[in-house]
């Protein structure tokens, strides 16, 4: 090979494969790649490991990537999937600039391609139903038989092909199929269907224009050819498709693309199928596609991941040809190492128990001072009020610990987060229910900041928030949406939505979080000290009613994970 370029420096093959084309000037040593989802769904983590592929092999070598709706199928695609794909893109950090385009641009041309067919005794209209096409396609191991239909002459399919186009027939009564060989043993070749009949509902973009409408195989790769896209990228499943693709360009003599597939995206704990989503969301089992336990990117940015850490994922992954499982832990270290450094650090109360310190001046309010963020200086410090109620987490006091239990017991000394040393001096019980309400503490004035200046020790730290200036919350805690490894890949026999998560959502209403999040902007990052990372919901977060996201945990599961980022 005779390249100037150092592929060696390259981390996946598809890179390989365009850097040789750009070394030896194929196509001029042109790059132009696509990002083509059908309107049908809300992206998902899968769609953005080829959104980063696409446009970033666009961008390392000089090329152009053009953002394409391959909108062929009017009865499942919608304006709300096309604008929420739009947005996806955009937040996830690419922007397409004017190489924004639709299959159903081509509709004319690509209808003239397939009345070319036509002419050249290549394509026929077959009357077959869809149940007889299938039945005379053969099996894996049985060749087809031809249709009845096959040997109409030229004259009359394009006079039939025309009357399809003219509404003349219903849906389902006419096809038009590619004439290739019912022997092959490659099934797409088997005199595939290229056009059916549409009439209703009419399409997001052409309205009632057409009710013929291109099989999606037939238009994608003309639609790549009439654009000049030079590198194809699909996902594997695509590549027993790939001879129907070249041999429509090659019949046609066009412009020839270089279809290339790797494997998609699997990841554990989740589905990445639209059609499962679909069910999820049309079933009521999620709250819609922005759910934040959903792995569509919507989802993601609503629980409050940060496009970088989703983009770096995409990078660490990599790109190749055998499938894997990618362990969901990869993709929270991802985001814990980016939120690391951007979120600010806050306190916040989610099970509270109430705290009274009865040696604390009645009235008195300090305002200590609390660092935003260790990792980045810049983002200095903020006031955090203190007074003689509090509220800390209910697990951090036992009234009877064991042995290993270091936190606030009766009798112990603890550490206040930026504030004093204080001391369980007794409980306050419901009288009815004998619940502990409050805890009775008293504090030493002189360790305000945390040391002791006798050199004591404690063995915990606790995070707090000052009662009289609390700010009511409601906190959402996601976890996994399936208790099984690979929900996906359950067994015929077996509904994937058995697998579910009972636990994935759990909510907690009586939070007490700092001031400082009264004004919390929706989708900001930020760590609850000790509890992880969480932002305020974009959709339901209101100042008069807080609701918070956690993003995820602070502990860190990727000791769990392989190097390669895949579980075997």
């Amino acid at each position: 090979m005779t390249t100037t370029t150092d592929v060696s420096a390259v981390p996946n093959f598809i890179r390989y494969i365009v850097a040789e084309d750009v070394a030896n000037k194929k196509n001029d040593g042109r790059v132009m790649t696509r990002f083509p989802p059908e309107p049908n769904g809300y992206l998902h983590i899968g769609h953005a490991k080829s959104i980063c592929l696409n446009f970033g092999l666009a961008a390392e070598f000089g090329g152009i990537c053009n953002f394409r709706f391959d909108d062929t199928n009017p009865t499942k695609e919608e304006v709300e999937y096309v604008e929420s794909i739009m947005a996806d893109v955009h937040w996830l950090g690419f922007d397409w600039g004017d190489r924004l385009y639709y299959a159903s641009d081509y509709f004319e041309q690509l209808y003239r391609y397939a009345v070319q067919l036509i002419e050249m005794g290549k394509a026929y209209v077959c009357s077959l139903d869809a149940d007889a096409i299938r039945e005379y396609r053969g099996t894996l191991t049985q060749p087809g038989k031809e249709s009845p239909y096959r040997n109409r002459t030229v004259e009359e399919n394009l006079d039939l092909f025309q009357r399809m186009r003219a509404g003349e027939f219903e849906d389902g009564t006419q096809v038009l199929r590619a004439k290739i060989d019912m022997a092959s043993p490659n099934l797409n070749m088997r005199d595939p269907v290229l056009y059916r009949i549409r009439k209703t509902p009419p399409h997001h973009r052409t309205g009632g224009t057409w009710c013929i409408y291109p099989m999606y195989d037939f238009a994608h790769g003309l639609s790549d050819s009439i654009e000049g896209i030079t590198h194809s990228i699909c996902t594997m499943e695509y590549e027993d498709h790939r001879p129907l693709y070249d041999w429509f360009l090659d019949v046609l003599g066009v412009f020839h693309p270089q279809q290339i597939e790797f494997a998609r995206l699997n990841m554990s704990h989740t589905v990445l199928s639209k059609r499962k989503l679909l069910k999820l969301v049309n079933e009521k089992y999620v709250r819609g596609w922005d759910d934040p336990r959903m792995p569509t990117l919507a989802g993601f940015r609503r629980r409050g991941f940060t496009p970088e850490s989703i983009r770096t994922f995409c990078e660490r992954i990599g790109v190749g040809k055998k499938e894997s499982l990618v362990d969901y832990a990869l993709l929270e270290y991802c985001l814990r190492e980016d939120l690391n450094k951007r979120a600010s650090r806050v306190m916040g109360v989610l099970r509270p128990l109430r705290v009274v310190i009865e040696n604390y001046p009645e009235g008195q309010v300090e305002e200590l001072d609390a660092i935003n963020n260790p990792e980045d200086p810049s983002m200095g410090a903020r006031k955090v009020p203190f007074s003689r109620a509090l509220y800390i987490e209910r697990d951090d006091f036992m009234e009877d610990p064991p042995k290993k239990f270091y936190r606030l017991a009766p009798g112990r000394e603890v550490r206040l987060r930026y504030a004093y040393f204080i001391t369980c001096v007794g409980v306050v019980r419901d009288e009815k229910t004998g619940e502990i309400i409050e805890l009775r503490c008293t504090y030493d004035p002189a360790t305000r900041g945390g040391g002791a200046p006798d050199g004591r020790q404690v063995k915990a730290t606790l995070h707090w928030v000052s009662a009289e200036h609390a700010v009511d919350a409601e906190v959402r805690l996601y976890d996994h949406l399936f208790l099984a490894e690979n929900p996906g890949d359950v067994k015929d026999d077996e509904d994937f939505r058995k697998h579910l998560n009972p636990n994935s959502l759990e909510v907690l209403t009586s939070c007490k979080l700092e001031p400082s999040l009264r004004d919390a902007a929706p989708g900001n990052p930020y760590q609850f000290e000790r509890q992880g990372y969480f932002c305020a919901d974009t959709v339901d977060s209101t100042r008069e009613s807080l609701v918070f996201n956690r993003t995820t945990t602070l502990r860190d599961t990727w000791a769990k994970v392989s190097k390669s980022g895949n579980k075997k």
